[in-house]
């Protein structure tokens, strides 16, 4: 049994995405959230956790993050049917406009295929990019918090503290 009820898991190779793990861990509180960095923690510990929240960078051309990659296979051991899941995304929409948060979107699409359940879907209004795998349908929302602390850095404190706001209220914690 775990002592928090938030799994936080996330892969990071610049520590953009670690940072913004615990800027969320921070404003939800210590006490609801648990940190975990995918490269050093086993995947299969997701299972432990009512709710999950999962941080993942987009490289280079719309590709996913080492630490993701390396246990993409192993997500399949995690049990997400029913469970309450919310991403974050750190992308490069200037130097990427076409694959701007691309991996956040093949997380989703694989988390929800599996029966989880999304939250923190985020308005597109404030950026600017061609093309992103991780848009709803309608192309209103990212599947998740988007990030771009390469060309938006000033604009993440507060999308951080908005987004972990409504998670809050939507989660009922």
């Amino acid at each position: 049994m775990t002592d928090t009820p938030i799994g936080l898991f996330y892969g990071s190779s610049t520590c953009y995405t670690e940072m913004t793990a615990e800027k969320i861990q921070q404003r939800l509180g210590a006490d609801l959230v648990s940190i975990f960095n995918i490269a050093d923690t086993p995947i299969e510990q997701a299972n432990d956790y009512a709710y999950l929240i999962l941080g993942i960078p987009t490289w280079d051309y719309g590709e996913l993050q080492e630490d993701w990659e390396n246990i993409w296979p192993e997500l399949d051991a995690v049990d997400v049917a029913g469970k309450h899941i919310a991403l974050f995304g750190q992308g490069d929409q200037i130097g990427y406009p076409e694959w701007f948060l691309d991996a956040m979107g093949y997380l989703h699409d694989k988390l929800v295929a599996a029966g989880a359940l999304p939250a923190g879907y985020w308005p597109v209004a404030g950026y600017e990019f061609e093309g992103s795998k991780a848009l709803t349908e309608d192309g209103q929302f990212f599947v998740g918090l988007a990030l771009d602390d390469e060309n938006q850095f000033e604009e993440s404190a507060a999308r951080i503290n908005a987004w972990c706001d409504d998670l809050r209220e939507t989660w009922a914690l």
